[in-house]
C-alpha cells in the first residue's frame, strides 16, 4: 500500500508533519519500537511506529532517523500519548533525510495502525501472489537440480522478458541465458563486477543500479545459502567472494512482487554456488595433503605418490605425470590485518580460472590449499613447451591479473591489497619445495610494489629487482642521498638536468654517441655534464662499480 492511503483513513488518526513529496512510497510492513537502534530487526519497506521512549534529548533524533533511513524504512509515525507534540528536532531530522513523518493522535493505539497496514498489504498482494508462487514453483522444479542456473535465467527471459547473467566477483561469466540473443562481452562483465563491488563496499543494499553505454543494469548479490543469516561477516570479505546476478533492466520502479521474485532467483543460484563449492572439497583436500607433505620435509617418494593420486582428479585422462606450478596469494587490509587463508583460497581459485571460460569445468582442475594467512595453489600443466626466448610456457604472473585487476581494486577500495607470486614449473616431487619457496619469495617482491593488486613471477627473481624491495628504508635513503642529492641540488640551482643525463647515460650503456643523440646534445656538452656529475659525487662513470651504484640509487629513489 502507498503512504498516501494512510492519510485518507480517518480512523488511524495520522497527521503529516513532513515528507509530502514522498507519499507514493510503498509500505511492505509495520514495526513498533522504542529501541535506540532497531536496525537489526528491519528488512526495509516498513512503517515504524514509536512512542519516543528512546529520546533523552534533542541530540538523539538525528542518529535514530539516520539508522532508519539506512535500514530502508519508508516512514516514521510518532505517538503523542506520552510527550504530547512531536519534538521539533525529530521533525528537522526527518526532513533532512527525506523520511516522511506522521504524528499519531493520543486516542489511537499503535495496534490499530498495525492491524490496518497488515490487512491492506496482505489484500493488495493476494491478487499477484498466485502468479509469483507459480513462477517460484516452476523455477524450483526446473532450477539448479534440473539443469543449473542457465535454466532459471531462461525462465526469467520467457516469463518476465528479463535478460540476466550470473557473474563471479572478478567478472567471469558463470551462467547466462541459452536463448538467442547477443551475449555479455567480457569487458562489460568486468565493469559490472567492479560497479557491484564498489557499491557493496559502501554498505548500500542491493539491487545496485548502473548504466553502461545505453543499457541499464540492476545488480543483485548472490550470497551462499549455507551461511547463517546471523553470522558476523566482514563486508570486505563478502564483496570479494559473493557472486552477483546482473539483470538488464532498471529495478528502481519495480513492484515488490518482482523484487521478491528476483531475490528468490538469487537464492536458487546460491544453492548452485554451494554445490560447486562442495565439489571443490576433494581438490582442496588433495592440495592440503601435498602442501603438508612438502612443508614438513616428507620424502620425495611420498610426495610423488600423493601427486600420482592428484593428477587423475585434476587432469582426467592424462597419460603422463604433468608439470606443476605453485601460486601463492595473500589478502591484507590497510590496518595490517590479514584477511585469512580461507578467503585468500576462495579468491585465488577464482583468479586462476581463465576469464573467458564459463561454467564450472575450468575450476575443476585447480587445487588450492591454505596455511596461515596464505593461499597456495597447485596448478597442473598438461604440457610445458619452450618459447623462442628460452623461457617455459605456463602461468605468467602479470597475465593472471589482466582481467581481474579493475574489479578486485573496486572491491578492495582504499584499504585492502591482493598480492600473488608464481613459481617456475617443476616436473617432479623433488622440485615442489623449491617451487613453493620461489612463489612465496615472488609474492613478497609483489608486496613491496605500489598498487592494490600486484603479482610477481619467478623470472624476476634472477634480477636485482629481487634485492631492492628488501633493503631497509633508512639504508635506501642514506644510499640514494649520498649519490643523488648533490646532483638534485645542482639541478635546482642551475637547471643543468644532471639527473636526466645520468639516467640516459646508463640506459645507453655508457655510449657517448647514442646518449648524445637521445638527449639531442653535442657530444662535448654531454661530456661536460658527465664530468660535472663525477666532480659533484667523487665517482668515475667509466668504472663498472660506480655505474652500478648510480643505477641502483636511481632505481631505489
Amino acid at each position: 500500500m502507498r503512504l498516501r492511503a494512510l492519510l485518507d483513513t480517518d480512523a488511524l488518526g495520522l497527521r503529516l508533519l513532513g515528507g509530502e513529496g514522498e507519499l507514493d512510497r510503498t509500505v511492505r510492513g509495520v514495526m513498533t519500537t522504542d529501541l535506540r537502534d532497531p536496525s537489526r530487526y528491519l528488512s526495509g519497506g516498513e512503517l515504524v511506529l514509536t512512542g519516543l521512549a528512546w529520546r533523552r534529548d534533542a541530540a538523539d533524533s538525528e542518529p535514530f532517523v539516520r539508522l532508519l533511513v539506512q535500514a530502508g524504512v519508508v516512514a516514521l509515525a510518532a505517538g503523542e500519548a506520552e510527550l504530547g507534540d512531536v519534538p521539533e528536532d525529530l521533525v528537522v531530522a526527518c526532513a533532512r533525510h527525506r523520511l516522511p513523518l506522521f504524528a499519531v493522535h493520543e486516542s489511537v493505539a499503535f495496534a490499530t495502525i498495525t492491524e490496518h497496514v497488515v490487512r491492506q498489504v496482505s489484500g493488495e498482494r493476494a491478487g499477484d501472489l498466485a502468479a509469483v508462487v507459480d513462477r517460484h514453483r516452476r523455477m524450483m522444479t526446473s532450477g539448479p537440480a534440473g539443469g543449473g542456473p542457465d535454466v532459471v535465467l531462461d525462465l526469467l527471459g520467457s516469463d518476465l522478458d528479463l535478460r540476466a547473467w550470473v557473474l563471479s566477483p572478478t567478472g567471469r561469466l558463470i551462467a547466462g541465458p541459452k536463448v538467442a540473443g547477443p551475449g555479455l562481452p567480457a569487458d562489460t562483465c568486468a565493469k559490472l563486477a567492479a560497479e557491484h563491488l564498489a557499491a557493496a563496499r559502501t554498505g548500500r543494499r542491493g539491487p545496485h543500479r548502473v548504466t553502461l553505454g545505453s543499457s541499464a543494469y540492476s545488480l543483485f548479490p548472490v550470497r551462499s545459502s549455507g551461511r547463517s543469516a546471523h553470522a558476523s561477516r566482514d563486508v570486505r570479505e563478502t564483496v570479494l567472494s559473493d557472486w552477483l546476478l546482473a539483470v538488464e533492466a532498471d529495478a528502481g520502479d519495480w513492484p515488490e512482487e518482482r523484487l521478491d521474485l528476483l531475490q528468490g532467483v538469487t537464492q536458487l543460484i546460491a544453492v548452485e554456488r554451494d554445490r560447486r563449492d562442495a565439489a571443490r572439497t576433494v581438490r582442496r583436500r588433495l592440495a592440503q595433503e601435498v602442501l603438508e607433505l612438502v612443508q614438513t620435509g616428507a620424502a620425495p617418494a611420498e610426495v610423488a605418490a600423493r601427486l600420482r593420486v592428484a593428477a587423475p582428479v585434476l587432469l582426467p585422462g592424462l597419460g603422463a605425470a604433468p608439470h606443476w606450478q605453485v601460486v601463492v596469494a595473500r589478502v591484507e587490509w590497510q590496518d595490517g590485518e590479514p584477511a585469512g587463508g580461507p578467503m585468500a583460497q576462495s579468491l585465488l581459485e577464482e583468479i586462476l580460472v581463465d576469464p573467458l571460460a564459463t561454467g564450472p569445468e575450468p575450476s575443476d582442475r585447480i587445487a588450492v590449499a591454505h596455511t596461515g594467512d596464505e593461499a597456495i595453489a597447485l596448478v597442473p600443466l598438461p604440457a610445458v613447451s619452450t618459447e623462442q626466448d628460452g623461457s617455459e610456457s605456463g602461468i605468467m604472473a602479470e597475465a593472471l591479473l589482466e582481467s581481474v585487476r579493475d574489479p578486485l581494486s573496486a572491491g578492495l577500495d582504499d584499504d585492502g591489497r591482493v598480492t600473488l607470486g608464481v613459481s617456475a614449473s617443476v616436473h617432479s616431487a623433488e622440485g615442489l619445495r623449491g617451487a613453493l619457496e620461489e612463489a612465496r619469495h615472488a609474492r613478497r617482491v609483489a608486496a613491496a610494489r605500489a598498487g592494490r593488486v600486484c603479482a610477481a613471477g619467478h623470472q624476476e627473481l634472477a634480477s636485482h629487482v629481487l634485492l631492492l624491495p628488501f633493503v631497509p628504508d633508512d639504508v635506501r635513503r642514506a644510499f640514494t642521498a649520498r649519490l643523488l642529492d648533490p646532483l638534485r641540488d645542482y639541478d635546482r640551482r642551475h637547471r643543468a638536468e644532471l639527473i636526466p643525463t645520468l639516467e640516459a647515460f646508463l640506459d645507453c650503456d655508457g655510449s657517448w654517441t647514442r646518449c648524445a643523440s637521445r638527449l639531442h646534445l653535442h657530444v662535448n656538452t654531454l661530456r661536460y655534464r658527465v664530468g660535472r656529475i663525477e666532480q659533484l659525487t667523487s665517482r668515475d662513470l667509466s668504472r663498472l662499480e660506480d655505474k652500478l651504484d648510480f643505477f641502483l640509487a636511481l632505481r631505489m629513489s
